[in-house]
């Protein structure tokens, strides 16, 4: 089962390509496991408001809590804030939580392959698409690259971070292009976690990434705004 027609999360992706860019999603984020405290004092909602001002054209909110510091209020509170589909990142693995993420306002939902078997995974895909969102499958190997082809996943991002370690590995884009090519037929490609710099943007777009989801790098920033701007690389992919 796959989307006939691309829903809001992955139209705003789309139209930013058409401008000749790679998406930047800015992942609004606490706590990183690796890095500790990400928002030194500063408001995320503000923030998300922010970067949406300055040009992001979609969101991504961490709700997880023990670990990321995030929380379902959050994403609601950010949902309500600014007027661009956002995206809810968790270790979704019950059809309770897709229905508590549709009622919080998400427009898309991570899925992620490393931590649920294929049966669950594909139940989880259509009952996200019978809720009115968009699936992002997440893969961070070949083998689960051919999980998202079996789903017909139509939004797909490779995590160049092990998510089961809870990304302290030094992982970057060469994931991303070592796995690009496997990406389901006309799907969506998204390279997350480890952008770092425009160099880094730029080798997730020459291995056909029409998008980045970046978290740290923004949120270590001295200029958020600035950093934010520079990974906005031309695409290498069809627009």
């Amino acid at each position: 089962m796959s989307i006939t027609h691309p829903g809001r999360f992955s139209a705003a992706i789309t139209a930013e390509n058409a401008r000749g860019l790679v998406a930047v999603i800015p992942d609004i984020k606490c706590v990183s496991p690796k890095e500790g405290d990400l928002l030194r004092g500063r408001d995320p909602v503000d923030v998300a408001q922010a970067l949406v001002r300055g040009g992001a054209p979609v969101l991504s909110v961490v709700t997880e809590r023990e670990r990321f510091g995030g929380s379902a209020e959050l994403l609601s509170a950010i949902a309500q804030a600014v007027n661009v589909p956002v995206l809810r990142k968790d270790f979704i693995t019950h059809a309770d939580q897709l229905e508590e993420t549709a009622a919080l306002g998400a427009a898309a939902v991570l899925l992620i392959c490393a931590i649920t078997d294929e049966k669950n995974l594909r139940a989880l895909y259509e009952k996200t698409l019978t809720l009115g969102m968009e699936p992002f499958v997440e893969v961070h190997t070949a083998q689960e690259m051919k999980q998202a082809n079996q789903l017909g996943a139509r939004l797909v991002g490779i995590n160049n971070r092990n998510i089961v370690t809870f990304e302290k590995d030094d992982g970057g884009p060469g994931r991303t292009a070592a796995l690009a090519s496997g990406v389901p037929a006309g799907a969506l490609l998204i390279s997350e976690s480890g952008i770092l710099s425009a160099e880094d943007a730029k080798l997730a777009a020459a291995s056909g990434a029409n998008a980045v989801l970046v978290g740290t790098a923004l949120w270590q920033a001295r200029d958020m705004g600035a950093i934010y701007q520079a990974l906005r690389v031309e695409t290498c992919a069809p627009a």
